[in-house]
């Protein structure tokens, strides 16, 4: 008689058990409205001259995705693969994966120029390229060779692109 009463209080101990973590669960899966979202999320493009070089400014909403810069012949919208109409001879094309720059809803998040002509030193024109499966891209325009160092800042998180220039303020 004594065996089946232990056995009974262990089952209810584990009904109960089970109750908790079904609490709990949900709980850590609650809105994310507080936290940073779960995919970076690219919401504008800024770029400036300096004295000595041109800065393009990508801003994420999130923690900063991985980002990658490589020169290309030309520039072409992700997923139609049409060109992009800038002016230049050289170009860079600028791809942030994993990120977004549209909302779980679908609506765009991103508040900066699709496609601007820009008369700096080395930067001729920027233009956002692709928004698709995880990846935003962007293409740079110039008309000489790009000399370009990249970095990351954080708080706000942003991704910055320096192109060398000779010095126009000395």
């Amino acid at each position: 008689m004594h065996h089946h009463h232990q056995r009974r209080t262990a089952v209810a101990a584990g009904i109960l058990l089970t109750a908790a973590l079904g609490v709990a669960v949900p709980a850590s899966a609650a809105p994310q409205s507080r936290q940073a979202p779960a995919t970076a999320l690219v919401v504008n493009a800024r770029w400036g001259g300096h004295c000595s070089y041109d800065r393009i400014v990508i801003d994420v909403r999130g923690k900063l995705p991985p980002v990658t810069v490589k020169p290309v012949k030309e520039l072409r919208y992700d997923p139609s693969g049409k060109k992009v109409p800038l002016a230049g001879k050289y170009f860079l094309e600028i791809k942030l994966s994993p990120a977004a720059a549209h909302n779980d809803a679908g609506q765009s998040v991103y508040r900066g120029p699709k496609l601007v002509k820009i008369n700096l030193p080395a930067l001729k024109g920027l233009a956002l390229t692709g928004d698709f499966e995880g990846v935003v891209g962007f293409g740079a325009a110039f008309n000489s060779k790009p000399v370009y160092s990249t970095f990351k800042l954080h708080s706000p998180e942003r991704f910055v692109l320096d192109v060398r220039h000779a010095n126009r303020c000395a």
